[in-house]
């Protein structure tokens, strides 16, 4: 199998992973193409513009089932697109030694696995105690609530626009602690309408910066889209726990390895 063709079947994957799990795609594409030799800072880049471009057509059909509460979308973005920028303009003042530039991120990028892998495998757990001690710390709707989802989006900015990962998993588990009333598909509704901007915010900031190869977003976006329609087509059918666990596994292993 030929270079090219590799990186068609390695979008057809994620988005079949994408679309049959609802696990985020940045979690498992970066590390793919690390594997595939591409540079740090190209994958995170071509990454980031990959998730936006494939999560439109997400925020399409939850926008039409009604799955997106825009107030959230909107304060976690009022946190997470300065973060982004401010972010961005750190690694464009140390772009001159990209040695160090990539070491930030790969380094960046193990953690947020690790984050990540025991996002997935606890989630079922986190979404239970969040429920049973729901309004214990907050009110609904509360201005308390409102700065920590802003916080949140902080916090998601400056993570996705360094790596690439943690829109998906990372950001629908802090929303479990914070709207633990919300039902499970507005959530995640939510959470693909925020990625959106920040994703397409990042994935700009670093085309700017020449961490972009649009020959390898072609191929990624060629495997992906059949790939998360199939998958959604699927959903269901494969027991969800079993790829879960096998995905936050495979994720801690490459962490592991990236950070240790």
């Amino acid at each position: 199998m030929d270079f090219q063709t590799g990186l068609v079947v390695a979008g057809l994957f994620v988005g079949f992973v994408v679309g049959m799990t609802g696990v985020g795609g940045g979690s498992l594409m970066t590390p793919i193409l690390l594997w595939f030799g591409i540079p740090p800072t190209t994958a995170v880049g071509t990454d980031l513009l990959y998730a936006a471009f494939t999560k439109m057509g997400g925020v399409y059909v939850h926008n039409k089932k009604k799955n997106i509460n825009w107030k959230i979308t909107g304060l976690l973005s009022l946190g997470s697109v300065p973060a982004a920028i401010i972010t961005l303009w750190l690694l464009e003042s140390i772009k001159t030694d990209i040695t160090v530039m990539n070491a930030i991120i790969k380094y960046s990028l193990g953690w947020a696995l690790l984050f990540t892998s025991v996002a997935i495998l606890f989630k079922k757990k986190i979404m239970v105690f969040s429920e049973k001690h729901a309004g214990d710390r907050f009110h609904y709707e509360s201005t308390t609530q409102n700065v920590l989802t802003v916080a949140i989006g902080v916090l998601l900015g400056a993570t996705v626009t360094l790596t690439s990962i943690g829109a998906g998993a990372l950001g629908t588990v802090t929303l479990f602690f914070l709207y633990p009333l919300l039902p499970t598909p507005k959530l995640v509704g939510t959470e693909i309408a925020h990625a959106v901007p920040l994703t397409l915010v990042a994935g700009i900031g670093h085309a700017s910066m020449g961490n972009l190869d649009l020959a390898l977003l072609g191929q990624l976006l060629l495997g992906s889209l059949p790939g998360i329609y199939i998958g959604s087509m699927l959903s269901g059918k494969v027991p969800d726990l079993f790829l879960r666990n096998a995905i936050a596994i495979m994720l801690f292993m490459v962490g592991y390895k990236l950070v240790f």
